[in-house]
């Protein structure tokens, strides 16, 4: 007597496209992206990708578009909200694991379309976890992609750090004691969603002299991209949410 086949789960993969740039994909996201639109609809692997509100563009998707992949039509965004607040961020983690476990149950894979690299600063991280606590059996896996610090020390032609040197990377969020200490630590810091403390952190530069040692980009390799070396024209300026500060200090041998 035959068995009924064994009805699993598909996997969650998070699937980095890069900071913005299309040809910054990776072969391995392409092949991912590129098979599941392709595939006839129930075949393949399925998209879901993040918001941040009902009926919001999704920064991902686009950079997909601007690559010439054909979205698929079954495609579904996840929405996560643009606030700090606790509640809320647990809230919307709880209802996108819950719809992808729903979607997972079918069998076929989900692909998480990520800008830069899933693993880093990424929401993929909460989806994932909140996806494991319904169902530790569901298989996770990450492509891994460029990230926008990359993409940002390659449009300058500015390395990150050299032989014998450090760097950090972090998120402005931290504040200003913490992006001090670091500033004496580290030869080349890298400030990461700047707006909030753009002018308190113009302000740090100015007083340590490192001005001019710094450099924001904005949506780097996107059409709309941002490059000011001069960053004190910045102050009282609108910056968008994707940008960053790059402060790589003199060599040491000339402090």
């Amino acid at each position: 007597m035959t068995e009924p086949p064994i009805n699993r789960p598909g996997r969650l993969i998070g699937v980095s496209l890069g900071p913005g740039d299309p040809d910054l994909i990776t072969r391995r996201a392409w092949s991912a992206l590129r098979s599941s639109a392709s595939a006839a609809l129930g075949a393949g692997a399925r998209w879901v990708y993040p918001v941040k509100g009902r009926g919001a563009e999704s920064y991902a998707l686009e950079i997909a578009r601007r690559a010439g992949l054909v979205v698929p039509a079954d495609a579904e965004a996840l929405h996560f909200p643009m606030t700090s607040e606790p509640a809320a961020l647990a809230l919307a983690w709880t209802r996108a694991g819950l719809r992808c476990a729903e979607l997972l149950a079918e069998g076929r894979d989900l692909l998480f379309l990520v800008e830069g690299d899933a693993s880093t600063y990424s929401t993929f991280g909460h989806l994932a976890r909140a996806v494991r606590g319904l169902d530790a059996g569901i298989g996770i896996e990450v492509i891994p992609g460029v990230t926008s610090f990359h993409a940002a020390a390659a449009r300058i032609a500015q390395p990150l750090a050299e032989e014998g040197e450090t760097f950090a990377v972090i998120p402005a969020a931290v504040g200003l004691a913490g992006i001090e200490r670091l500033l004496d630590e580290v030869d080349t810091l890298v400030l990461l969603k700047v707006k909030p403390l753009l002018d308190p952190l113009l302000d740090l530069l100015e007083r340590r002299g490192l001005l001019e040692q710094a450099c924001f980009i904005e949506k780097v390799g996107a059409p709309d991209e941002r490059i000011v070396r001069e960053v004190g024209r910045l102050r009282g300026a609108t910056v968008a949410y994707l940008s960053l500060l790059l402060v790589r200090r003199p060599p040491r041998s000339a402090r």
